[in-house]
């Protein structure tokens, strides 16, 4: 059975705020997402230590704060980062109106529209951007991919960072939840990754929204 790390990128300006972080814009990540990517790898690279990786793919979204958080990774576990794979598939919603709003702001912008987006944000799009069945449509075919590809030999491990939306949707689609609960149903915190093994015909949730060691380090990662 092969093994995937889904890992949500660190830490922006934006989800310090609490603010709607979409396609318009392509930020940086802030020196403590900076920091928590490098923690993040470090944590993945004791989980390697762990588990059986004859071959490890590396698989980000374009945006700049995926990319960021990909290569602090790949330094931590010894990869190039000239091997990084880049998606388009994997991009965060296209907010649309919403760029950059909160979700207070959302609210007295479109009451009427943000209650349905809330009640079943799978269905309903954003005002000018994408609905969670949109972003699925996209990034699903990607997530296959990988994951046929690890569950096809035991000592495949992929590293998938992407974003908010989109691992909440691949995670809620393994656990078998109702996919317009995404938002309710599976938490995804900055630099939060989770585990799941796949093979021929079973896939296994390890881990979930496991928290990046905190400065310091683990003596080795949390068990459970």
């Amino acid at each position: 059975m092969g093994s995937l790390f889904l890992v949500r990128h660190a830490t922006t300006a934006a989800s310090e705020s609490g603010r709607n972080l979409g396609q318009a814009s392509d930020p940086p990540l802030v020196p403590e997402g900076a920091r928590l990517a490098a923690r993040i790898g470090g944590a993945i690279a004791m989980e390697l230590a762990e588990l059986p990786h004859d071959a490890t793919r590396i698989v980000s979204s374009p945006a700049l704060r995926c990319r960021q958080t990909a290569s602090a990774i790949a330094a931590e576990i010894g990869a190039e980062e000239t091997s990084i794979e880049v998606e388009p598939g994997l991009l965060e919603i296209a907010y649309g109106g919403w760029e950059g709003l909160t979700p207070s702001e959302c609210r007295e912008r479109d009451p009427e529209l943000r209650e349905r987006w809330e009640a079943d944000p799978f269905a309903t799009r954003c005002p000018g951007g994408e609905s969670g069945g949109d972003v699925a449509a996209r990034a699903m075919p990607v997530f296959e991919q990988v994951e046929g590809w690890l569950g096809a030999e035991r000592g495949r491990t992929a590293i998938v960072v992407a974003h908010n939306h989109v691992n909440r949707l691949r995670l809620c689609a393994l656990l078998g939840l109702p996919m317009s609960e995404y938002r309710r149903r599976v938490g995804q915190d900055p630099g939060g990754y989770s585990l799941v093994t796949f093979g021929p015909s079973v896939s296994v949730l390890r881990r979930l929204n496991c928290l990046a060691p905190p400065e310091g380090g683990w003596a080795r990662p949390p068990t459970g």
